[in-house]
């Protein structure tokens, strides 16, 4: 540890109006230039302060940040307002945001914040924010900004201290992992010049085997590919590199590393709800009768898998603080969303970790001893496209996906082969599958999925979705998460 006294020449707390476009359902998060700047970044620290300070009772906020270039800056401005509040900061450097979650909990702040912009495009950046047991969400980030344009600020004199606490997670992250000698692997881990590169640089070092890693230098130009492993290009080179060197599986990150992708060793690519099913056979064992959370983008084979297994599937919101609140409700000890985000509570903390959902696939393999591919063959065959999103404008996409809730409606009532879930946007049940159509909650884009028992099903399925989106102007691309 180290401790710093200095601070920067202070701003004035005062009342101050966010661009109500970066305030969204589970971060904070904008354009930097446009929406977002370091002036935004001061006034989120000292309302999250204040907040942290009003809800907790307590003053110790963990601070990390990632590899944008436009993080450190808006660090700075961050510690100067967490700390004209009275806080004392701990700031744990840079660092993927799972590192930022572990620290809050194993220093036992009251709170952490994490300056990211995830996977957007390198000119977004934003603030993720946790509280010890609870995620910062929904009203709460509402909240956080109705105490900046009110100016109704705690105050005080903070403190300021730095705490390296990279080695602490590695060797956390490692302790109960089945990896040992005699058992070694041979691993593809493509970092994508996101914040995990210098994590999983030391995690591998502690782990047998050989392990090939790419693009492990964090620059947030992220020059060889754009660091979001839901999108299939985006995997190619991995999957290349796990033909060619024959590696027993291939791990991709997202910019901030709390997301994670898989391709098996004959470079398939597994989406994530393929990997939450077979997470579930190791959880259930322990768990019996578990509820396990997908979102609405996962496939249906996941959530029969799961009951079959004697869980119980639950589909919810996407959100990855929407997704942890549900299982703090259901004491769930899994759950996941099709982009990657997967949380465990079985032998972890609940929080959704790159890093450690790539310790605990390891572990699946140790414990089956065959291939990857040879686990998913069991599985229901089924025909689906990854997530496809297309761009709208910010300010209608809500209201476009309520315009297309209420038309599938209409159809699901006189049509009874037709039913339609509007938890999260239209998630559309016929004869041949499903289809989904959502409002993206982090970027300007709808969020499309199907699925189908059959080629032809897809493309009757697909003949819909482009029919009903026509409806409310929209033309849809299905090559757009190629």
């Amino acid at each position: 540890m180290t401790s710093a006294s200095a601070q920067a020449r202070p701003m004035p707390p005062a009342a101050y109006n966010f661009d109500p476009e970066i305030l969204r359902e589970y971060d904070i998060r904008g354009i930097i230039g446009k929406n977002l700047s370091e002036t935004d970044a001061y006034y989120v620290g000292l309302a999250f302060a204040t907040y942290v300070r009003r809800k907790t009772g307590g003053n110790r906020i963990c601070l990390g940040f990632d590899g944008r270039h436009s993080s450190p800056a808006l660090q700075k401005a961050m510690v100067e307002g967490m700390m004209t509040a009275g806080i004392a900061v701990e700031r744990v450097g840079l660092g993927p945001t799972p590192m930022l979650y572990f620290a809050v909990k194993d220093r036992k702040a009251d709170a952490g914040l994490m300056i990211t912009g995830s996977h957007n495009p390198g000119n977004y950046n934003g603030f993720k924010m946790t509280l010890l047991n609870a995620p910062v969400f929904g009203e709460a980030v509402q909240e956080i900004g109705r105490i900046a344009a009110a100016g109704d600020y705690e105050l005080g004199q903070g403190t300021l201290a730095d705490f390296d606490i990279q080695d602490a997670y590695v060797d956390r992250l490692v302790r109960d992992t089945k990896l040992v000698a005699g058992k070694s692997m041979k691993i593809a881990w493509d970092c994508g010049n996101g914040a995990a590169g210098e994590i999983v640089r030391r995690l591998t070092k502690k782990l047998p085997g050989e392990h090939i890693l790419m693009y492990d230098k964090i620059d947030g130009d992220f020059p060889n590919h754009h660091p979001d492993p839901t999108v299939d290009k985006n995997l190619a080179d991995i999957i290349k590199v796990v033909r060619e060197q024959k590696c027993d599986l291939g791990l991709a990150f997202d910019g901030d590393g709390d997301r994670v992708g898989a391709v098996d060793e004959k470079g398939n690519i597994l989406r994530c709800d393929l990997l939450i099913t077979l997470y579930a056979r190791d959880v259930l064992k322990r768990h019996p009768g578990a509820t396990i959370i997908g979102d609405v983008k996962c496939s249906q084979v996941m959530f029969d898998e799961i009951n079959k297994m004697g869980g119980k599937g639950v589909m919810w919101k996407t959100g990855h603080s929407l997704i942890k609140a549900k299982m703090a409700e259901t004491n769930a000890p899994l759950a996941g969303e099709l982009s990657g985000h997967i949380f465990f509570k079985d032998g972890w903390y609940g929080f959704d970790d790159g890093m450690y959902c790539s310790i605990r696939l390891i572990d699946v393999l140790v414990d089956a001893g065959k291939p990857l591919s040879v686990l998913t063959d069991s599985l229901p065959k089924i025909i689906n496209t990854p997530e496809v999103r297309f761009e709208v404008d910010e300010k209608e996409k809500f209201s476009l996906v309520s315009r297309l809730v209420e038309s599938v409606k209409n159809i699901a009532a006189t049509d009874k082969t037709i039913t339609v879930d509007d938890i999260d946007g239209a998630r559309v049940n016929t004869p041949d599958g499903w289809w989904l159509v959502r409002a993206s909650n982090t970027q300007n884009v709808l969020v499309m999925r199907a699925e189908a028992q059959s080629d032809a099903g897809l493309d009757r399925i697909k003949a819909m979705i482009v029919k009903e989106m026509a409806k409310i102007g929209q033309k849809p691309d299905f090559e757009a998460g190629h």
